[in-house]
């Protein structure tokens, strides 16, 4: 890893990327965000204090644990500008965020659990599934894991009723 001299406050993206392993274009994606931010110079070229290299590192420790983008902006503009946030800071961001990954990983954990079932099933049943997609116009008429093509000239759909007697019959 290339080493920066102390005496050098300020980082070339190209500098920033080596020191951080983030692409310059996932840097520039960074800056967009206002998740890190830069000066021009007077070749219009960035240059990014070394600050910087902890808040990249942060954004994306955060972005690995599922941490929204937005909430990571929230979150840096708490931090002290023009000086490396320190510990003390950092713990205090991440235990506001304690909750939300607690609660993501009890979701997580269900999904795991129920995966397996829900799969073997194979009914992608509306009413009794645990991974249920409310959105799902087929599961009002019948059930089971299939596409109906609807025909041309009857657009209406089928009472329920009468698509489970001739799922049934077709079937049986």
């Amino acid at each position: 890893m290339p080493q920066i001299p102390e005496k050098i406050h300020e980082l070339t993206v190209g500098q920033l990327a080596a020191r951080s392993g983030a692409a310059v274009s996932a840097l520039h994606f960074y800056e967009s965000k206002g998740l890190i931010s830069s000066r021009r110079t007077s070749g219009n070229q960035r240059r990014f204090s070394r600050d910087a290299l902890r808040r990249v590192a942060f954004v994306r420790a955060a972005q690995r644990v599922g941490i929204p983008l937005a909430t990571i902006r929230e979150a840096l503009a708490e931090l002290p500008e023009e000086r490396t946030p320190t510990e003390e800071d950092w713990a205090r961001l991440s235990a506001s965020w304690r909750s939300e990954l607690d609660e993501r990983i009890k979701q997580l954990n269900r999904l795991r659990d129920h995966l397996t079932d829900c799969i073997g099933c194979g009914c992608l049943s509306l009413e009794t599934c645990v991974l249920s997609n409310p959105d799902d116009a087929f599961g009002e008429r019948l059930t089971g894991s299939r596409l109906l093509v609807e025909r041309r000239d009857n657009p209406a759909p089928e009472p329920p009723s009468r698509a489970r007697e001739r799922e049934k019959e077709c079937c049986d």
